[in-house]
């Protein structure tokens, strides 16, 4: 009698085990997040990962390549360039902007819109 196959095991020495798939709650655990992220940014295709059904799965790979595509380096300026720093005297920016204006209202004069409808209105 042949002994019997399990799913990682492969019948030929060649053949590559398959990988093991992690569940999204397993993959936010491993990176400090809530499980609804995981499973948004897959939905949305922002990170790898594999369908299995209507499930996600990940893979190591999968998990190494998220960290990487969140990785943040620092910012260094070239070789050879020192930074400039402002001079002393310039005042701070906030107090020299003017204050935004929004699509050329006034904030004293500012009006509420009329209603769409009013309750009694019906659609037909």
């Amino acid at each position: 009698m042949p002994p019997a196959r399990t799913p990682g095991h492969s019948g030929a020495e060649g053949e590559a085990a398959l990988p093991r798939l992690y569940r999204p709650e397993e993959i936010a655990e491993t990176l400090g997040c809530s499980a609804w992220w995981v499973k948004d940014r897959a939905r949305r295709r922002l990170i790898p990962h594999t369908r299995v059904g209507r499930a996600y799965r990940f893979t190591a790979s999968h998990l190494a390549e998220i960290v990487r595509l969140h990785e943040e380096r620092p910012v260094r300026p070239p070789r050879g360039v020192t930074p400039v720093a402002a001079p002393a005297s310039t005042p701070p920016a906030q107090a020299t902007q003017q204050p935004r204006r929004t699509r050329g209202a006034s904030a004293s004069h500012l009006r509420a819109r009329p209603p769409r409808r009013t309750p009694y209105d019906t659609v037909a």
